[in-house]
């Protein structure tokens, strides 16, 4: 099985003895994740759904950077 694209750290540093933080992947992950838990109001989807999703809309985004 082939490593997921994570699109390389979210806040990249010069410094290569830093740690690189995280990806972003998880970056956009969070991001979506704060839009769907502000618009779940009435908690249909459990939390490991809507975490799915978050990681979904994130691979969909870091996809869209690879297309004209």
């Amino acid at each position: 099985m082939s490593q997921a694209d994570n699109g390389g750290p979210a806040f990249p540093v010069s410094e290569p003895a830093l740690p690189q933080g995280m990806s972003q992947r998880d970056w956009f992950a969070g991001q979506a994740l704060q839009g769907l838990i502000t618009t779940d109001r009435q908690f249909t989807h459990s939390i490991p759904a809507v975490a799915r999703l978050a990681y979904d809309y994130a691979d969909a985004m870091l996809a869209a950077r690879h297309k004209p």
